[in-house]
């Protein structure tokens, strides 16, 4: 049989992937940090934006949500890429620290509105095709249509996170190139980019949802979207799986705000190191003047390599998504993978060399994680309402950021990043034991209270 990405018109995939080139940020994160900190913000102080972005976006979550399935997914992108462009362009002009608030907050309606969405537009697009394709050949089976519509969409979703990622490496070069001329051309250049991004969204076809032929009784009101919630996603069974990558994905998000500082100071430790060895071994000849060609450098242009490198290590997680489940499966990788990631954190506060590869290794497993998560609860959940669902799941995530960026921020001004990081994993390792312990009693409490017969 023949794959979505052949049965759907080929401009259908393409304008997707093309949604994942315009949505990245590549020009601005690399340098994203040290920008604020070139505005003279405090660690404190980025933590709290990010805190306030966390909170809004809780507040916004299943609005949004629920308006993507009301107006279209189609149409709710449109809405994010609009409010992403505005944000990352007034961020060129912005110089108070209310202005930044401004910026986060329209960032924040931008999260609110792309969360959820896209998966859901892509879930619903790629299982409508398939249904498609099986009445035509008359040959429909609900529970295989079920694993198929979501093994497509790990692969698809997949391969759309990587293009975004090997964009993310070109223009993340670029980004720190920029920098260095400029801190605020990176922003202007992802602006544009974003710019170009909303014509792309509004040329995606629309699916079920928001169509003008679609009738009403396919559309759910509010009261029927906060019990899609209840039953959907904070059912016994997905709980304790939600408050866990919840817990993974703030620890990963806080401990990525101290890259930039880390990676600063590791790569100059490591350019000094190389230029007194090189004077040394070279006599302040040949050997000296070509290391310190290299360690003239400026450490933004390095964090871009260094963030290209990031990205395209996440872009081969991303695609890799789909095999990795067939090979080791889904719930392993999920548990695992965390926990590995918390232990790795711990880390580079004893040997600080350690904290590149560390933070390669976070890149990597966020990024295969991503599409593993979505697929798992979209295999776990049913159509209506969908993109309300996956809101809420964001909702969830930010709930759990939003304490926990400001807090980070608070312990950097007092302890430093490096330390900071190591409290972050320490911390998962913590809580998601804590969360596992839980789960444990309440299946063995839940055991108890079964007859027998039910058991059978």
């Amino acid at each position: 049989m023949l794959s979505p990405a052949d049965r759907l018109p080929n401009t259908t995939i393409l304008t997707y992937y093309g949604y994942q080139v315009t949505d990245s940020v590549g020009f601005i994160w690399p340098v994203f940090t040290l920008f604020l900190l070139w505005n003279d913000l405090s660690f404190t102080q980025i933590g709290l934006l990010s805190a306030i972005s966390a909170v809004l976006v809780v507040l916004l979550e299943v609005p949004t949500g629920y308006a993507a399935d009301r107006i279209g997914h189609r149409n709710a992108l449109a809405l994010g890429m609009t409010s992403m462009t505005a944000s990352v362009a007034g961020f060129v002009v912005a110089d108070a620290y209310w202005q930044f608030v401004v910026l986060y907050s329209l960032w924040a309606v931008s999260i609110a509105f792309q969360s959820g969405t896209a998966d859901a537009w892509l879930y619903e697009t790629l299982a409508t095709d398939l249904r498609n394709d099986d009445n035509d050949d008359n040959s429909g089976n609900g529970d295989n249509d079920s694993t198929e519509d979501n093994d497509e969409f790990t692969r698809v979703r997949g391969r759309g996170g990587a293009i975004y990622e090997y964009t993310s490496a070109m223009t993340m070069i670029v980004g720190g190139l920029l920098y260095v001329v400029h801190p605020t051309y990176p922003f202007v250049a992802s602006a544009a980019l974003h710019a170009c991004g909303i014509g792309i969204v509004l040329s995606l076809p629309q699916n079920g949802h928001g169509d003008e032929g679609t009738i009403a009784t396919d559309r759910v009101g509010v009261r029927e979207s906060l019990s899609i919630i209840r039953t959907d996603l904070l059912s016994g069974s997905l709980r304790p799986f939600v408050a866990f990558i919840a817990l993974f994905f703030a620890v990963v998000n806080a401990a990525d705000t101290f890259i930039q500082p880390i990676a600063e100071t590791v790569l100059g430790q490591v350019l000094d190191s190389m230029a007194v060895m090189g004077a040394s071994a070279g006599g302040g000849t040949g050997a000296g003047t070509a290391i310190g060609v290299t360690t003239g450098l400026p450490e933004p242009a390095l964090l871009g390599v260094l963030y290209a490198c990031f990205a395209v290590i996440s872009a081969i997680a991303s695609d890799s998504a789909a095999r990795v489940r067939e090979l080791v499966g889904i719930r392993a990788v999920l548990v695992w993978v965390p926990v590995a990631v918390a232990v790795a954190l711990v880390a580079p506060v004893v040997l600080p060399l350690l904290a590149i590869p560390v933070f390669v290794f976070l890149k990597g497993a966020a990024a295969l994680s991503k599409p593993l998560v979505t697929a798992y609860v979209n295999d776990r959940i049913g159509s209506t309402g969908r993109a309300t669902v996956l809101s809420a799941m964001s909702m969830c995530y930010a709930v759990v950021r939003a304490p926990l960026k400001p807090v980070a921020g608070y312990v950097a001004d007092l302890t430093g990043p490096l330390e900071t990081v190591a409290l972050l994993g320490g911390f998962f390792l913590l809580g998601g034991a804590t969360l596992s312990l839980v789960s444990a009693r309440r299946v063995v409490s839940a055991e108890r209270h079964t007859t027998p017969s039910e058991r059978a």
